[in-house]
């Protein structure tokens, strides 16, 4: 037996009338949408059932699976004390999704939990269920910061323990969509959130998991979405299997996005692979961006791949152009892996006596001594993309208005405090917001008096 049934579902508390106290009838698509909800999961007599939360303990490199016998929660924080649930755990079924982690080194388990209490991303859907079924032990599970792969890989180890167990087993996916739908709404506005609501109940609505991977990170974030990483679990829980879906649901009238689809799977596909497909597409655009990449890179690249793999900082090559070798300014290397920064060291004035020099000194730092990731390991070495910026001199500047955040890096200081931000960065899209986390890097409080420096790079990818 494996999964019998996944569920896309929204968690607004207002939604249970305890706490809403009529203003749920605002939503009240969405509401009969859950109760369809709720008699299919009846209907399906699951033994196990799934529930992944955006509101459960999150860690940034970490999947918490709540241990124990059970839990009680209650929302009392949304002064509803009298609503509140009893639930007991499916131990069989999290110690073996635990195995199937340890045996292949991935960062899942019960380590880490800070609170033991139901949080309202599991209650909401709880209470529609429990209403029409009393049966079935849950499984909780948080999100992470870890790529969207990895959530698709954690799915695929919930079917994997379902299949070994031989569980009925449901998914239920709990997660809004976008918070930034309305200007009215408590989230304010961004453009980017009918846009995502709009992309994302296409894609649950025709079942394509795939493209649910090749969503940007940067502009989740900015739609303020919180249930992504939770609907691409719910996608490796259904991996290799044809489904019937039916899209419930949309609803965006409180400037929060709320979608139900419903997923029943018929069968096998294995056509239906769909991080198989999306890393060996990934795979081949690397290969490709790595064989055309200038000169600039591939000495970066051929940097760090000496130092990883054999520990020996490399001599200049021969093969690189004279400018590289006459000229001397300071260089950041960049290094991302599958959308997402993995190191970044750089030096705001040569260090040394060549841009050549300077690029292989800096790539060894930012793959292997950025004290806000693990040193780079050998087997990671063939998703990483590169980036070196040249910065030229940089000059002093009375005020941010001399300041563009596409064509301008910057450089704040206060005392001995210096911080530093490249131009025309993913998810950096106001000067304001340029100057701010240069500041943040530097350790410089608000009220302390600054100056500032721009400069501008010649970047190569």
């Amino acid at each position: 037996m494996a999964i019998v049934g996944a569920f896309m579902v929204p968690h607004p508390p207002m939604i249970v009338p305890g706490v809403g106290k009529g203003s749920e009838k605002q939503i009240e698509e969405t509401v009969k949408a859950y109760e369809k909800v709720a008699e299919e999961i009846a209907d399906l007599k699951p033994e196990t059932i799934i529930i992944t939360s955006p509101h459960s303990i999150m860690y940034s490199d970490y999947f918490h699976i709540s241990p124990g016998a059970g839990a009680e929660g209650a929302f009392s924080g949304f002064r509803a004390p009298e609503v509140n649930f009893k639930e007991k755990y499916d131990e069989d079924f999290v110690n073996t999704v635990c195995d199937f982690a340890e045996e292949s080194d991935f960062p899942a388990g019960i380590l880490g939990e800070r609170e033991k209490r139901l949080d309202h991303g599991t209650m909401v859907p709880l209470w529609f269920i429990r209403k029409k079924y009393s049966g079935g032990k849950i499984v909780r599970i948080g999100l992470s910061g870890l790529p969207l792969t990895d959530h698709y890989r954690l799915g695929q180890m919930i079917k994997a323990t379902s299949e070994k167990l031989d569980r009925k087993t449901v998914f239920v996916a709990s997660g809004d969509l976008s918070h930034k739908l309305k200007d009215y709404g408590p989230y304010g506005f961004a453009k980017e959130g009918p846009i995502y609501d709009e992309k994302i109940m296409d894609v649950a609505g025709r079942a394509a998991f795939g493209e649910m991977l090749k969503f940007d990170e940067n502009f989740c974030d900015k739609a303020a979405e919180c249930g992504h990483r939770s609907f691409v679990i719910m996608a490796g829980a259904l991996d290799k299997m044809a489904v019937e879906t039916e899209k419930l649901s949309h609803q965006d009238v409180t400037g929060v996005g709320y979608g139900i689809c419903t997923f029943h799977p018929i069968g096998e596909d294995v056509n239906r692979a769909f991080l198989d497909k999306y890393l060996d597409e990934l795979k081949k655009n690397l290969y490709e961006k790595n064989r055309d990449a200038d000169s600039y890179v591939k000495c970066a690249r051929a940097s760090l791949e000496s130092y990883i793999i054999e520990r020996k900082v490399m001599g200049i090559p021969r093969d690189i152009p004279d400018e590289m070798l006459r000229n001397k300014a300071g260089v950041f290397v960049s290094i991302h892996k599958q959308g997402r920064l993995r190191g970044c060291i750089g030096t705001t004035g040569p260090t040394t006596k060549c841009i050549a020099e300077e690029i292989i000194q800096n790539a060894i730092s930012a793959s292997t001594r950025d004290p806000r990731f693990d040193p780079i390991k050998p087997e990671e070495l063939e998703w990483l993309e590169i980036n070196v910026d040249v910065l030229g001199k940089p000059e002093p500047i009375e005020s941010s208005d001399e300041l563009d955040v596409k064509k301008y890096g910057v450089i704040v200081t206060s005392g001995r405090k210096r911080g530093l931000l490249l131009p025309d960065l993913d998810g950096v899209d106001t000067v304001e917001e340029q100057i701010e986390i240069a500041k943040r890097k530097a350790g410089i409080n608000p009220g302390e008096k600054i100056s500032l420096e721009r400069f501008e790079v010649v970047r190569h990818i």
